[in-house]
């Protein structure tokens, strides 16, 4: 059995040109070798498997080449590497330090490699300094670190520092490909893509996966069985599942997610990948963010096929209950409950989104149709007016009656969910005058004048409840304004109006609102002519008052006899109240309301 050597040791470079995804920092240092322009401290930082012991080896060897017929030879006698993470001690350093002042036998330069510098203990750190400021000029040190910030600044400070980044996707599949073909192996692209994803940017992590796959797989690498190696949730998945989303089709939605967690994924795991799933749905829309997809050729194809069937709202709403499922995912009971709600609550968004828009078409009775002769029986008229849309407070609609008289002639109260906030005015409720007549060529009919009520249900205009309820009306009609058509306009005085005021916070109170009772005392409210000054702190405060100032305004117009008040709302943060809580503040305070404090605590020399 012969020797196996890992990709990873067997494709490592072995020149500047070989580094994959670091062209900047090997162009630097090549550069100023050729220039003589090399520091003798160098800092080598970055994320695992990204080249940087790879490119301090090929640093080392080329700075004592001298283009001659030492091109091949390696210097392995001037090249020292110590790992700090088993050397990182006062001895050690002092060791190395001794070594350093012996110059090399062949070659310019020795190089001195101390792999995870960060690992070094303070004392090793602060007996390097000083060599690490002033090496011999035989001497160069090149540190290499995952961790740059546990390095301590006055290291930093004597070291030129090359931060290495991560490997992009499409570098690692690259080279992934070189491999594959000197191997002689066959390999899908999308396959060596989802090695590429999962490497997460380290190119010695992503040839330890290729390794693994060929291992698997043999001569012949395909898509779905690096999937299944990598337990990865392959594309077709989450295609498949958005599929039975726009759809509708709940019943293979969950098969589906059956399927999945028999496979042994966990369920955030899922919802994790779905969300990407619909963000990279949303970047395919548009032509000028499909570059942002980090998937093959072929999937991204497939990307942009589903992305026109699914509409950007749709997928934004998805996002968010996604998104929302991910994050209470960990605190639920029922976890596999909590998923399979929100794929349903997903496949039932276009069938929601429908009936909102069929729901919100508009229902409007013609008005010719209202005043039909043919419609002239009370049954058609009361069936007229119940499937007609809301009316307002002032609208009047005539019905022909074979019989009724005015004095009996039935109110209809149609239900509403107005907030107290839109009642109408004590004058708009009111009905027009009686004795109007309607001219037509039939006989006269009675006008039936429905005013809004909303704390009233709809009453049958041909049932005995209707008179009774018309009757209730009329008598709290005439308690609240006794002269119809007349707005009343008696002096308030100040004392007068806080009474009404006080009383009316009271009510609500005893009604269960706190907290409108507590907004409207916050202050003294100050009434100048008819208008009703409030100055609250925040604009969440007056928004409340301002919804319920329909109500309130009704309450002040009865108990007051006027009906020309209005509020004046004003948001003033400095009306704030400020506490006083330390002995000084409290002092402060006293002091600003009796001046004389002050000369009294001078007088007898007192000190807080």
């Amino acid at each position: 059995m012969e020797h196996f050597i890992v990709s990873a040791r067997k494709y490592r470079p072995s020149g500047f040109d070989q580094v994959v995804g670091q062209k900047a920092i090997t162009q630097t240092l090549d550069n100023a070798i050729a220039s003589n322009h090399l520091a003798q401290a160098l800092l080598f930082t970055g994320p695992r498997g990204v080249g940087k012991t790879t490119c301090a080896r090929i640093l080392a060897k080329k700075i004592n080449q001298n283009g001659t017929d030492q091109s091949q030879e390696d210097f392995a006698f001037n090249i020292f590497e110590l790992d700090a993470a088993s050397n990182n001690s006062v001895e050690d350093i002092r060791s190395l330090i001794d070594q350093v002042r012996i110059p090399p036998q062949t070659g310019r330069f020795k190089v001195y490699i101390i792999d995870e510098v960060h690992m070094l203990s303070s004392a090793a750190f602060n007996a390097f300094l000083k060599t690490l400021e002033e090496p011999p000029s035989h001497a160069i040190f090149i540190l290499a670190t995952t961790e740059k910030h546990k390095i301590i600044p006055t290291i930093l400070s004597r070291c030129q520092i090359f931060d290495f980044k991560r490997i992009t996707v499409n570098d690692i599949k690259d080279q992934l490909k070189r491999v594959a073909q000197a191997e002689g192996i066959d390999a899908e692209d999308d396959a060596l893509h989802l090695m590429a994803l999962k490497a997460d940017g380290a190119m010695r992590d992503a040839l330890s996966i290729f390794d693994r796959i060929v291992s698997f797989c043999g001569n012949s690498i395909t898509r779905t069985a690096v999937a299944e190696n990598l337990h990865i949730l392959d594309y077709a998945q989450y295609f498949a599942v958005t599929d039975f989303m726009l759809e509708g089709r709940i019943p293979e939605l969950l098969l589906q997610l059956d399927q999945i967690l028999a496979q042994g994924f966990d369920g955030q795991h899922f919802i994790n990948g779905l969300c990407s799933h619909f963000r990279d749905l949303l970047v395919s829309q548009t032509p000028e963010t499909i570059k942002l997809l980090q998937v093959g050729d072929n999937v991204k194809q497939a990307y942009t096929e589903q992305s026109t069937k699914a509409d950007k709202t749709w997928l934004m709403t998805g996002l968010d209950l996604a998104n929302e499922c991910a994050m209470n995912y960990k605190n639920s009971r029922n976890q596999r409950l909590l998923v399979e709600l929100c794929l349903m609550q997903l496949a039932s968004l276009k069938d929601l989104d429908q009936k909102k828009k069929s729901s919100n078409q508009p229902y409007i009775i013609p008005a010719s149709e209202l005043n039909s002769p043919a419609k002239t029986t009370p049954e058609a008229g009361s069936s007229a007016l119940e499937a007609s849309s809301p009316i307002t407070a002032t609208e009047t609609v005539s019905l022909d009656a074979e019989t009724p008289s005015p004095e009996t002639a039935p109110q209809v109260i149609p239900s509403t969910s107005e907030s107290p906030s839109e009642s109408p005015s004590v004058e708009s409720v009111h009905t027009k005058n009686p004795a109007q007549k309607t001219s037509t060529t039939s006989p006269p009919r009675p006008q039936i004048d429905i005013p809004l009520d909303s704390g009233h249900k709809g009453v049958s205009s041909l049932s005995l409840k209707s008179i009774a309820q018309k009757k209730k009306i009329e008598e709290n009609q005439e308690v609240t304004q006794p002269d119809k058509g007349v707005k009343r306009n008696s002096e308030i005085t100040q004392k007068a109006f806080l009474k009404a005021w006080n009383q009316y916070s009271e009510n609500i109170k005893n009604e269960g609102k706190f907290n409108l009772h507590s907004h409207l005392t916050m202050g003294v409210p100050q009434l100048k002519g008819t208008e009703i000054t409030l100055i609250y702190p925040n604009d969440t405060i007056r928004l409340e008052v301002e919804l319920e100032q329909g109500d309130i305004l009704m309450h002040l117009a009865n108990t007051l006899n006027n009906d020309h008040l209005s509020f004046n709302l004003v948001v003033e943060e400095q009306a704030i109240k400020r506490y006083a809580y330390t002995p000084e503040e409290k002092y402060e305070q006293l002091k600003t309301e009796n001046p004389l404090l002050e000369v009294l605590r001078g007088s007898l020399d007192l000190d807080l």
